[in-house]
């Protein structure tokens, strides 16, 4: 598998500048470049990364999107007096020429498809490209919105042509939408453009009607014009139009995502296209913020755990009517929502407010002060020191060697602390017996996640159940304040703790002893025969209910009897890796030693799996998450996203 993260820069792009007074355009400054560059170094990220020389990109490469009279126009700017650029300019909307920007609009498209090739080629597994101008408004025959050339779009056109691609995914999470993107894809079923943005009722720029939910594409795109659930159109590669302006102090967003939630995204977006994700700079207007978030963007890429998400984990009403809408206006279009009982909500709150349109509102320098002062706390609580030892495992010699290079296996233990340790947990337990290895190397490689030696580990097991019970008792014992414990199989985790320092989720093909209560739940699964994708229960109940919890350690236990397939146990792993700062322990029973390699892949980051076609889940294995969506969604209130 490859890895490394590429990451494109050249400093030219921020020649591309405003020569005259304009409200409206004097956000996008060259300092927008240079500040995510400095940041980056700032946290020594860049000597991280394989760098990726920038180019120019060819005009046949830009008029795989654009005409060739709009590249004519642009060609001229060049040559033109200060007066013929403004009066370019204004010919279109919210948009600057400067003499240098046609240099730079070509830089912006050329690095971006150098990125595209470093990815595909196998050079390194992701990259992002901090570029200007950005590009997500432009369409065929005009600039618009700060935008000149669509970089990302040519990018999608560029790696169909070069790499024969099926399906590409393409996510725009600026705080605007991304008309130019869609425009081009609007009849194109190769292409899925999936935005989020404000809209406002069609009062938020770019106001256009086909911003809202119910456009879903023309002719044989239709259902390709979309926000669906993440995995299932089984992407080739995934191209993300990043603007951060929904970030906390920006004066065009005047939203306040704080940069963690940025890593999040990324983080979801890893897990498609066997990781071939490519990240390229749209918006975002305070520096500081804008910089944070472009950093935790790229820490992800290059594998960093990521730190929690701060705030209330409760939909806003608003947002529950729009997820709603939008899955019902498409479940002609996906096999995943075809057992859902919904239809788009007629009235909706918001219409019920008076409405004004929305005035620019921008910060003064007092809130924007304020917000860099908040930025420079807030990035000190949730920075933590990464590792050295990412994965530390627990195996006899004869298991050796089904695992990589980059594990450390667990030699050197105190195995006379350790027995005190066990004794104190279970003095029985600590006799002599064929099972005291076992129990010893569980708590050996779990001390060390603890104390943040290592980020993750795996231990193996004659008994599970047991070695799993020891392991929440030391986590009691050592104050670890919140513990997720998921189970898959034929699995008797005990705890007597019910004050929420537990959460207990079990997956098995057996139906609950007993009724599930907001702490202990259990997913009744059966294994389906032509298909165990796993997808509806780990995106529609597992991780909306876990991001809720906000654990401090997430502990895995897998035993016999498994109703779920290695793939689908692959990207539960790989999902919680967004929670408890990565700090994972799995536990394998030892009948079980075949996924060692299933396991160990994904917590090392070496691996993402490939989920081929999607075909749907059973109904009957489908109703049983509804109902305990149902049944739960007052208690974890993420769940209320996930449907009815």
């Amino acid at each position: 598998m490859a890895s490394g993260t590429a990451l494109v820069y050249d400093d030219e792009m921020t020649s591309h500048k405003l020569l005259w007074d304009d409200p409206v355009c004097d956000i996008e400054v060259p300092e927008r470049l240079s500040s995510c560059y400095e940041r980056l170094k700032c946290y020594n990220l860049v000597e991280r990364c394989v760098s990726v020389p920038v180019r120019e990109g060819t005009e046949e490469e830009v008029m795989l999107v654009h005409s060739s009279d709009y590249l004519e126009t642009v060609k001229r700017t060049p040559k033109m007096t200060e007066e013929e650029l403004r009066k370019t300019s204004a010919g279109y909307d919210a948009v600057f020429f400067h003499p240098t920007t046609y240099r730079c609009a070509k830089l912006a498209v050329g690095g971006t498809l150098d990125m595209v090739d470093a990815v595909m080629s196998g050079k390194t597994q992701n990259g992002m490209a901090l570029i200007r101008p950005p590009g997500h408004h432009s369409q065929r025959n005009e600039a618009n919105g700060f935008c000149i050339f669509n970089n990302v779009a040519i990018a999608a056109k560029y790696a169909q042509r070069k790499y024969g691609l099926q399906r590409v995914l393409v996510v725009d999470w600026d705080v605007h939408h991304g008309q130019g993107i869609q425009y081009i894809f609007n009849e194109d079923p190769s292409v899925l453009y999936f935005s989020w943005h404000r809209y406002e009722h069609q009062q938020y720029w770019p106001t256009l009607r086909e911003s809202d939910y119910d456009s879903v594409g023309q002719g044989n795109g239709k259902g390709f014009n979309i926000n669906v659930p993440w995995n299932k159109f089984d992407p080739e590669l995934v191209l993300v139009s990043a603007g951060y302006d929904s970030g906390i102090g920006d004066p065009e967003g005047q939203m306040s995502a704080t940069p963690e939630c940025f890593a999040h995204l990324t983080h979801f977006l890893m897990q498609l296209a066997k990781g071939k994700l490519c990240v390229v700079l749209e918006g975002g207007y305070h520096l500081r913020s804008l910089s944070e978030s472009v950093c935790m963007t790229l820490k992800t890429l290059l594998g960093d755990p990521l730190p929690r998400l701060s705030g209330e984990m409760a939909p806003c009403l608003s947002a529950l009517e729009s997820i709603h809408n939008v899955r019902a206006v498409h479940k002609p279009y996906w096999k995943c929502l075809m057992h859902e009982d919904i239809a788009p909500l007629q009235d909706l709150s918001t219409r019920a407010q008076l409405l004004t349109p929305l005035e620019a509102g921008r910060p003064n320098s007092e809130e924007a002060i304020k917000t860099d002062k908040f930025l420079e706390l807030h990035m000190k609580n949730i920075s933590f020191p990464r590792p050295h030892v990412k994965t530390t495992v627990a195996v006899d010699e004869s298991n050796a060697r089904l695992l990589s290079p980059s594990v450390q296996i667990d030699k050197e233990k105190d195995m006379k602390e350790l027995k005190a340790l066990l004794s104190g947990l279970d003095a029985d337990l600590a006799k002599e017996g064929k099972d005291l290895n076992s129990f010893l190397n569980m708590l050996a490689v779990l001390d060390k996640i603890i104390k943040n030696e290592v980020t993750n580990g795996l231990a193996v097991s004659s008994e599970v159940s047991l070695s799993s019970a020891i392991a929440l008792k030391h986590c009691h014992n050592l104050k670890v304040q919140k513990v997720l414990c998921v189970s898959v199989g034929d699995v008797d985790v005990k705890t007597d703790l019910d004050d929420g320092k537990v959460l207990l989720i079990n997956i098995s093909a057996k139906p609950p002893k007993k009724s599930d209560t907001k702490y202990n739940i259990t997913v009744n699964w059966e294994k389906g025969i032509e298909t165990n994708n796993f997808f509806s229960p780990a995106l529609g109940l597992i991780l909306p209910v876990t991001y809720s919890y906000q654990p401090d350690l997430t502990i895995i236990v897998l035993g016999p009897n498994r109703s779920v397939g290695q793939n689908g146990i692959s990207l539960l792993i790989r999902l919680l890796q967004g929670l408890a700062q990565s700090h994972i322990l799995a536990l394998i029973q030892e009948t079980e030693v075949t996924l060692l390699q299933d396991i160990i892949k994904p917590l090392t980051s070496d691996f993402t799996p490939s989920f081929g076609t999607y075909a749907p889940d059973l109904k009957e294995n489908v109703q049983r998450v509804i109902e305990l969506r149902e049944q739960l969604q007052n208690e974890w209130k993420l769940l209320q996203c996930s449907g009815k």
